[in-house]
């Protein structure tokens, strides 16, 4: 039987063809779908990834307020020229604690998974009073109220309940201590600055506003902004890369 006699049948009957396309498409459909039942998480665990601390979740949910992700990304695609200008390419782990992520779709301004610790806390005060003060060309719109308004700490422990039921890990200390948390990691001289690191490993605590007087949602956001993309080593990634 010649090639052409044995596909023949499907070329000449459409019904026959869309059968086969069904079940070629429904055999892929379950060898990509079926192993995912058996998986308890898609996402590897990284070693320092841990949850946002009350401070930086406040900063994280003015930060969507704002809207912010409509001109910032905070993925690092794998090529080689987001590499060079933005870090270490963006890991599923860095997003597992976000309800919802912040990929972004696109970029009016810099990517800013890797931000963190880039620039100084009076660098970002001023950039969100006035971003033409920093950057010339910048777009960005000002946020000279952030520095102004007072955060809101009673609602924190409520929000970190919801983050909780979602499957973010907050025990139950930490909620406890939710709305002391976050006033400790606003002042570094908090005598609670050392409890508050044995349950957030890593966490920045300072003023960051410059405003000793009152916690304000400048305070959050810098503080959610200068986490980004510092909780992962990435020599060990880039190390692991050369061996091979």
């Amino acid at each position: 039987m010649s090639l052409w006699s044995r596909h023949k049948i499907f070329e000449t009957n459409s019904i026959i063809l869309v059968i086969g396309v069904l079940i070629v498409i429904s055999i892929g459909g379950l060898v990509e779908i079926v192993p995912l039942f058996y998986l308890k998480s898609t996402i590897e665990k990284v070693e320092g990834v841990r949850p946002y601390t009350p401070l930086e979740l406040a900063g994280r949910n003015i930060y969507v307020r704002e809207g912010c992700y409509n001109c910032h990304s905070q993925m690092v695609r794998p090529l080689r020229d987001e590499v060079e200008r933005y870090g270490h390419y963006s890991l599923a782990a860095e997003s597992m604690y976000d309800r919802p992520f912040q990929w972004g779709s696109k970029r009016t301004g810099p990517d800013l998974a890797r931000l963190g610790n880039k620039y100084s806390d009076d660098w970002h005060r001023d950039h969100l009073r006035d971003p033409r003060a920093v950057v010339p060309g910048s777009i960005m719109p000002s946020y000279p109220w952030l520095e102004k308004n007072e955060l809101d700490a009673k609602t924190i422990g409520d929000d970190m309940k919801v983050q909780a039921a979602l499957g973010v890990p907050y025990t139950d200390e930490m909620l406890k201590k939710a709305e002391s948390d976050l006033r400790t990691q606003a002042n570094a001289d908090d005598p609670n600055t050392a409890d508050l690191a044995k349950r957030y490993p890593n966490a920045q605590s300072r003023n960051f506003d410059g405003n000793p007087q009152k916690v304000t949602e400048a305070d959050a956001l810098i503080a959610y902004l200068q986490m980004l993309g510092t909780q992962v080593d990435f020599k060990l990634y880039d190390n692991k890369a050369n061996v091979r």
